[in-house]
């Protein structure tokens, strides 16, 4: 009988250690940093091992036995608490939410509209045949900009003619002939193909520049990366944040669709460097879905994600992200206008046939200097003097 008991004690304190081992495995996978929480299970699983072997030499006292059980008890309770509170503490946790801007803010007649203004009266107004607009999210305060110049304030007209079904969306729109003028970055591989397939024959007309960006929780100490480091980490080859100067903790890189804006723009960055598989839950819908579809990055210390540098630090202002700077350039207007940071690109006006006359008016204007200081004043990086277009009516 004192054998059975014995196994059986021994049996419900090694599931025991096994049940606090996977915690704290799955504690380890999220890498929060709370070091009370790790201590407690590894006094507990201690405690249990100690116990059970010496158990079953009966070495203890039935007195000793019975305080040792309520201990143990009693800890495992507070283990499972401590469990559950710690759930409770990730689905607080603030996050970075990809799709939490109110686009209806920069509505261009809206009143108090966050889309700004230019400084004198505009060369370009439009009455009649408004070109049908479309785009990323992160440029629609941009082109609501545009269309608040030139489009005359009349709600009414303004329905069914501006939208943002973002990056993805807006090829969709302009291939199939429900939008004019699309404002995004340039196309994926799949939507090259679709053209092709499609015969049909796009302009892509530079209107700017910006900066995709790289961000970190800001508690990470890891401040830069090399493009190589960027490579490896979307190649699953470096996993660890020791790896690239940061703390012993396991890396989770996000990813967005394929053939988002974001997505398209990493794997440019990748080069020929083969994109690793993520896990489904580490794909973020962000600005490459529906736009009414929030998907975000829980701000875990060891995740590690990707926008543009507008949206990152104007559309979705939060103190608990830390941009990178790549190969020690910081993402900065500066640097992209020299084009010294190595992620800097063109977003493009584009068009693919439209018969609407005033399309390649409003293009026209929007690559002339009022165009170009709307550009500049939303927050991205206009066209350099050079490259400015002077806009004539007529």
């Amino acid at each position: 009988m004192m054998i059975a008991r014995k196994i059986i004690f021994s049996v419900l304190a090694a599931g025991a250690i096994l049940f606090c081992g996977g915690i704290a495995a799955l504690y380890d996978s999220f890498a929060i940093p709370d070091i009370l929480y790790l201590y407690l299970i590894a006094a507990v699983t201690v405690l249990l091992c100690v116990f059970a072997i010496l158990s079953i030499w009966n070495l203890f006292q039935p007195k000793i036995r019975r305080k040792i059980y309520m201990i143990t008890a009693a800890l495992l309770l507070l283990t499972v608490f401590a469990n559950e509170m710690n759930k409770l503490y990730i689905k607080s946790i603030e996050i970075v939410n990809e799709q939490s801007v109110d686009l209806s803010l920069y509505e261009p007649f809206r009143e108090n509209t966050l889309a700004v203004s230019l400084n004198e009266p505009s060369t370009l107004n439009l009455t009649d045949n408004l070109p049908k607009l479309d785009g990323a999210t992160a440029l629609y305060p941009l082109y609501s900009a545009f269309v608040k110049a030139t489009y005359p304030a009349a709600t009414e007209k303004i329905d069914g003619i501006v939208a943002c079904t973002n990056t993805g969306g807006a090829y969709d729109q302009l291939l199939n002939g429900k939008a004019d003028i699309i404002f995004v970055a340039g196309p994926s591989k799949n939507q090259i193909q679709w053209m092709k397939d499609s015969h049909i024959e796009m302009k892509f007309t530079p209107i700017g520049s910006e900066a995709f960006v790289f961000f970190v929780n800001a508690k990470n100490p890891v401040s830069d990366l090399s493009t190589t480091d960027i490579q490896k980490i979307y190649a699953g080859e470096v996993t660890n944040w020791k790896d690239v100067g940061g703390r012993n903790t396991s890396i989770r890189a996000f990813q967005r669709p394929e053939d988002s804006g974001s997505q398209t723009a990493l794997i440019q960055i990748m080069d020929d460097v083969p994109l690793m598989a993520p896990p489904a839950k580490d794909v973020m819908g962000g600005m490459g879905d529906i736009i009414n579809q929030v998907s975000s990055y829980q701000n875990f210390g060891n995740s590690i994600g990707y926008s543009f540098l507008f949206y990152a630090t104007e559309m979705v202002k939060d103190s608990k992200i830390k941009l990178l700077s790549i190969n020690g350039i910081a993402p900065a207007r500066e640097n992209i206008a020299n084009k010294t940071y190595p992620y800097s690109g063109e977003f493009f006006a584009v068009t693919a046939g439209t018969k609407n006359p005033n399309t390649d008016k409003l293009i026209t204007w929007i690559v002339s200097k009022q165009g170009q200081y709307l550009v500049d004043k939303t927050g991205y990086t206009p066209l350099a003097p050079n490259e400015l277009w002077e806009f004539h009516m007529g």
